[in-house]
């Protein structure tokens, strides 16, 4: 589509050879309702599913078509018609996984986050890479139509030198749907806010320095943070916000982003947020710093759920054509989980953190317990 002069499109690039055999690892709702229908449509093949509970299995393999349910997770990996493993399950469970898998050869598709701290995810990617198999993380909002978009844009030159940016979320998020989620000590930025700082890399590049307050709601029944104000600064001048709360009981709920520039202004909604999990359209708009001044809208077609997660599977699977590294490569992830951890570490602490300090302070403390 040709917006304001740029070429732009939200239709999410599928790799040629898509019938790589894909082995499922957790049978729960999020793959149910997002990863498999997004791989059906693309054309991917997946073989087999395994879950430890075996009735999860048997009806997901039922719902979707899918040839046979693995019993255990080592028929999975023995299986030679799978070659990529798609872990779907919790970050306690999901790294000794992921290891033995990778030790069995097989290609990796992780959720986030990768691990539950800095030290057990670099050990995960350092496993992998001595397996010789390639790794991505499920950062899927990189695919997002409205954040697909954004990034062709910036590429192009619209906002000329980004000077702000912004992710603002205020709606009621259903944390009652992943229990095990809601009793986490961190919960905010770990598991929802850790994919608008993974897009805004993936726009802007590395943070210089990261500055965080997390919150509660009062009388919330999650255990850990769900009101989080983030700020991101870069050594070119650039300052982004990321801020959410998850308690907005009213109806005066939004999802938006905002990016602006010396050239040019990118603003947008979240449309996955405003009904969750169904959701609706991104809506992006575009205007130059020129007169007279035009708003120019994108016809979005795609959703974040479940169109988007095709996009890490089609590039791991490009990956291993071409022996090149996915987007969402585990290596670029630590990226990510320095920008999450330095966040925790600067509302402990109540300073800036470069997120450089990350791994040395979290490789002391995994050496003194």
């Amino acid at each position: 589509m040709n917006l304001a002069g740029y070429e732009v499109d939200d239709a999410i690039l599928l790799p040629v050879r898509r019938d790589r055999g894909i082995g499922i690892v957790g049978c729960g709702g999020i793959v149910n309702y997002a990863h498999l229908p997004a791989y059906q449509a693309s054309g991917f093949r997946v073989v087999a599913c395994h879950d430890r509970d075996l009735t999860a299995a048997e009806r997901t393999v039922a719902a979707h078509g899918i040839p046979r349910v693995a019993v255990t997770l080592d028929d999975l990996l023995a299986d030679d018609e799978v070659e990529i493993v798609d872990i779907a399950v919790t970050p306690e469970a999901q790294v000794a996984i992921a290891e033995r898998a990778a030790e069995a050869g097989k290609h990796l598709l992780c959720q986030k986050p990768l691990a539950p701290g800095y030290p057990e995810a670099a050990r995960l990617v350092a496993a992998a890479r001595d397996a010789g198999v390639k790794l991505a993380v499920n950062q899927q909002m990189r695919w997002d139509a409205g954040i697909r978009v954004a990034r062709q844009l910036i590429a192009h030159g619209a906002l000329g030198q980004p000077a702000d940016a912004r992710i603002e979320v205020n709606v009621r998020t259903p944390w009652h749907l992943w229990p095990w989620m809601a009793q986490s000590p961190r919960l905010e930025v770990m598991y929802h806010s850790i994919h608008y700082h993974d897009s805004l890399r993936f726009l802007f590049g590395e943070p210089q320095r990261v500055t965080a307050v997390h919150g509660r709601f009062p009388g919330q029944p999650e255990t850990g943070e769900t009101r989080t104000t983030t700020v991101l600064e870069y050594e070119n001048g650039l300052i982004t916000l990321v801020d959410v709360n998850h308690h907005n009981w009213s109806d005066d709920a939004h999802a938006r982003f905002r990016f602006l520039g010396s050239d040019g202004i990118i603003t947008g909604t979240i449309g996955l947020l405003y009904d969750y999990p169904h959701g609706r359209v991104d809506t992006l708009s575009y205007q130059a710093n020129e007169e007279p001044r035009v708003w120019h809208d994108a016809p979005l077609r795609t959703r974040w759920i479940p169109d988007a997660f095709a996009g890490p599977m089609a590039s791991l699977m490009e990956a291993i054509e071409s022996g090149g590294e996915p987007e969402t490569s585990g290596e670029d992830n630590l990226g990510t989980l320095r920008v999450v951890h330095a966040a925790y570490r600067s509302a402990a602490e109540g300073r800036g953190i470069v997120p450089a300090e990350i791994p040395s302070a979290l490789d002391e403390g995994s050496r003194h317990g």
